[in-house]
């Protein structure tokens, strides 16, 4: 069973996702942080926010494919 916990940190991350595929950083960083307020070890989430912020600063071409490539390790 699925807790309700669980249901509201997987819709912010859905939401977050859709965001990002819109290049949306700002209000996708936003959803990835609460629901890391809900869960702080939630991977996913941990990962994308990142990206948000890498992108907010770092804004990939308009013809972007939402493949994120690393630069470094």
């Amino acid at each position: 069973m699925i807790t309700e916990e669980k249901r509201q940190l997987l819709e912010l991350f859905k939401q977050g996702r859709k965001l990002y595929t819109m290049m949306k950083f700002e209000e996708a960083r936003d959803a990835f942080a609460k629901a890391l307020k809900i869960d702080p070890e939630d991977g996913p989430s941990k990962v994308y926010h990142a990206r948000c912020k890498h992108y907010i600063e770092n804004p990939p071409p308009e013809d972007w494919d939402g493949v994120f490539v690393m630069k470094t390790k």
